[in-house]
């Protein structure tokens, strides 16, 4: 905890101990990786705690079958790594699914006398070819649910390993504030779009009670500005920024007829500029001439 800013709050659950030596190896030098008896590990936080109060929300993390990942490196190059190394694993009866399990259409390999199998899970099936065809995708089981025997039986016999584990981020510690893994998740475009989502909640809150801030002054000086602008074409009082508007009202045709009149002139003069170019140029030429006596530049020839 002297050495170390960064904490990750990692699952250890059905994480063999070669699987665990590898994800080691491959930390080495941006990480370490420390994993203890839970009774022992609080006891450590609660002493540690009397010269460093920051690292008091980690002893309520220390629950079930957790360890740490200890880093000052970034984070999102410690999760890639950990996520490197999960490994894939069949589905066991009895345990609960962390993901959802969708067996995909199309032919199984399996025999036509094992349709009856497929018929107990409700899956619609087809004899294609002398071997079971599946019809469609058949949503077979639902994260959180426990894998039954005869669903364990037929990813088995299709040689499906929807499962994978490996160390799962529960939680991040960075010099004392906690926080979920899905923060690793955010990219610059997410944390403008949330700044600036903030900073309309702060202006809006600004406007609505009168107390001026950053935020709302913006919002704040343009309405002040229209009201001032309302209240000057309505009555006599007037400023210069008011008194285009109010010849506008006046007379809109105006205005109506010099905008297509501009539009136009603006072609007229790019279309003059190459030939005014052009004139400059002859009369160059022409100064040469001159400059020689109509000749060329070394007499006659």
């Amino acid at each position: 905890m002297d050495k170390y800013q960064k904490v990750v709050v990692v699952g250890a659950d059905n994480v063999g101990s070669n699987q665990m030596q590898k994800i080691r190896q491959s930390l080495r030098g941006n990480a370490e990786v420390l994993m203890g008896k839970n009774t022992m590990v609080r006891k450590v936080l609660r002493e540690y705690v009397e010269s460093n109060p920051k690292v008091e929300p980690l002893i309520g993390l220390v629950r079930n079958n957790v360890g740490f990942v200890f880093t000052n490196g970034d984070l999102s190059e410690v999760e890639k790594k950990l996520l490197h190394h999960r490994v894939g694993a069949p589905a066991k009866a009895g345990t609960v699914a962390p993901n959802d399990v969708i067996v995909p259409k199309g032919p199984t390999g399996m025999e036509p006398t094992q349709t009856a199998f497929l018929q107990a899970l409700n899956i619609a099936s087809k004899i294609n070819k002398g071997q079971v065809e599946i019809v469609s995708d058949v949503h077979l089981i639902k994260a959180g649910e426990k894998v039954g025997s005869s669903e364990a039986t037929l990813l088995q016999k299709l040689n499906i390993k929807p499962f994978s584990y490996g160390l799962q981020i529960f939680h991040i510690y960075d010099n004392g504030a906690v926080y979920e893994p899905e923060v690793l998740k955010l990219t610059d475009a997410d944390l403008l779009a949330k700044f600036r989502n903030g900073i309309n909640n702060v202006a809006g809150l600004s406007l609505a009670i009168g107390y001026p801030t950053l935020a709302s002054l913006p919002h704040a000086l343009s309405a002040a500005y229209k009201n001032v602008l309302s209240i000057a074409v309505e009555t006599e009082y007037s400023f210069p920024a008011a008194e285009k508007i109010k010849e506008y009202i006046k007379n809109p045709s105006a205005f109506a007829a010099a905008a297509p009149a501009a539009a136009a002139a603006a072609p007229a003069a790019s279309a003059a500029a190459p030939a005014k170019e052009e004139k400059k140029e002859e009369k160059a030429e022409s100064d040469d001439d001159d400059m020689f006596g109509g000749g060329g530049l070394f007499g006659d020839d």
